[in-house]
């Protein structure tokens, strides 16, 4: 862990950033930087779920919730980065198939009411992408919000058994 922390910005630099200047009173709270077993846990948890659930602006929403939960916010931000232009596509895939499957229409979706349809008749490409939008959203929005969760789960209880193992077997060296 202490090579890991050398390459993640210090409180100090955070705060000297002046798009973060406004929030510098609730990130000068220590809780949110320290690196131990629970609030690591809880910065991955936070970082991998916004990572997956939100395509834009993953890093400032996981931010905010790590201050919510009390989780290491360099973590958090970091742990969003799971989601980067190579991971995206089987992600957002994987996830479209598991909200089908969850739902049962296996990527079937809704047909697109009549006054959507009246209402952009004249452009061709908006009745696409709505028709598009409606028959691949629940299912994707179910599915990210699965994989978030499981993801975020996952994330939590492997931080804390590595944390766990690397204790014992620093102790076991010691002794």
């Amino acid at each position: 862990m202490r090579r890991f922390k050398k390459f993640l910005p210090g409180r100090e630099t955070v705060e000297r950033n002046r798009l973060l200047r406004p929030f510098a009173p609730l990130l000068d709270r220590g809780y949110l930087w320290h690196f131990n077993r629970r609030a690591v846990a809880r910065g991955v948890a936070v970082g991998l779920f916004f990572g997956l659930i939100i395509p834009v602006a993953q890093i400032v929403f996981a931010a905010i919730a790590a201050v919510a939960f009390r989780a290491n916010v360099p973590i958090a931000a970091l742990s969003t980065l799971v989601t980067n232009p190579f991971t995206f596509p089987p992600i957002y895939f994987v996830a479209y198939r598991l909200g089908g499957w969850i739902l049962g229409r296996g990527g079937a979706g809704v047909p697109v009411d009549a006054a959507t349809q009246a209402v952009v008749q004249h452009v061709g490409w908006i009745t696409r992408g709505v028709e598009w939008l409606s028959s691949v959203g629940p299912s994707l929005v179910v599915g990210l919000l699965v994989l978030a969760a499981a993801s975020a789960l996952a994330g939590f209880v492997t931080v804390h058994v590595l944390w766990r193992v690397a204790v014992v077997m620093r102790r076991r060296r010691s002794a």
